[in-house]
């Protein structure tokens, strides 16, 4: 086997949870932070929560904000179109509308 090619391993590496517990495990990395552990997991706690780290319900929200938004504006675009449309444009088109 070939020497010093094994990264270093910690017996007593340090796990801290975002809920702030602490509890010990051997790894290759000395601290190691998570966002969810056994007392604070909704599968382990049974009560219902969104875990939303990245942000992605908020971002969700955003695109469906900008879509609709854009919705509105087009829908207001065909509505001037139309109006456009129904305006005579020429005097030969304005003289037919006349008679």
């Amino acid at each position: 086997m070939k020497v010093n090619i094994h990264p270093q391993y910690f017996e007593n590496a340090q796990v801290i949870c975002a809920c702030g517990n602490r509890f010990t495990v051997g790894s290759t990395k000395e601290i190691i932070h998570i966002e969810l552990c056994n007392k604070c997991h909704p599968f382990y706690t049974g009560e219902q929560r969104f875990v939303d780290s990245a942000s992605r319900i908020q971002k969700f929200q955003e695109k469906q904000k900008t879509a609709q938004a854009f919705i509105v504006k087009r829908a207001q675009k065909k509505e001037k179109r139309k109006q456009q449309d129904n305006e005579p444009k020429t005097l030969r088109e304005m003289l037919m509308s006349i008679k």
